[in-house]
């Protein structure tokens, strides 16, 4: 997988997954500039490497192309965290570790998550 994002990939990213919807380049673009000064072959290169990476689908509409997260947030961060895991080496003592690391509130997070998915086994 390593679809680790560069800065400019997760702005874009971040933006994508908030939208809930398919964007130009220009929707992406004019969004950006209300924070900073950026070009659009910039945000237009950007967004066809995320393509590449398979992180946005993307279709022809009259002369450009619309794009769209190919899937949440969510899911890119817990890909990301299995595959941190399996490089991991050894997975139960990693696991350890992460679980001593837990905020409260993270936590409480895993608790409920359990409940709506319990491992197998477990209830």
């Amino acid at each position: 997988m390593g679809r680790g994002l560069g800065d400019l990939e997760a702005v874009i990213m971040d933006r994508m997954w908030s939208y809930r919807r398919s964007a130009s380049v220009r929707d992406v673009l004019e969004d950006l500039r209300r924070e900073r000064v950026i070009a659009y072959t910039t945000v237009m290169t950007v967004m066809d490497k995320l393509h590449t990476k398979g992180l946005l689908k993307r279709r022809l509409v009259g002369k450009a192309y619309v794009y769209e997260a190919v899937s949440s947030k969510e899911s890119y961060t817990a890909d990301l965290m299995r595959e941190s895991l399996a490089r991991s080496g050894n997975q139960a003592a990693t696991l350890v570790h992460f679980l001593e690391r837990l905020t409260p509130e993270e936590a409480a997070a895993l608790e409920a998550a359990l409940q709506v998915f319990p491992p197998k086994g477990r209830g």
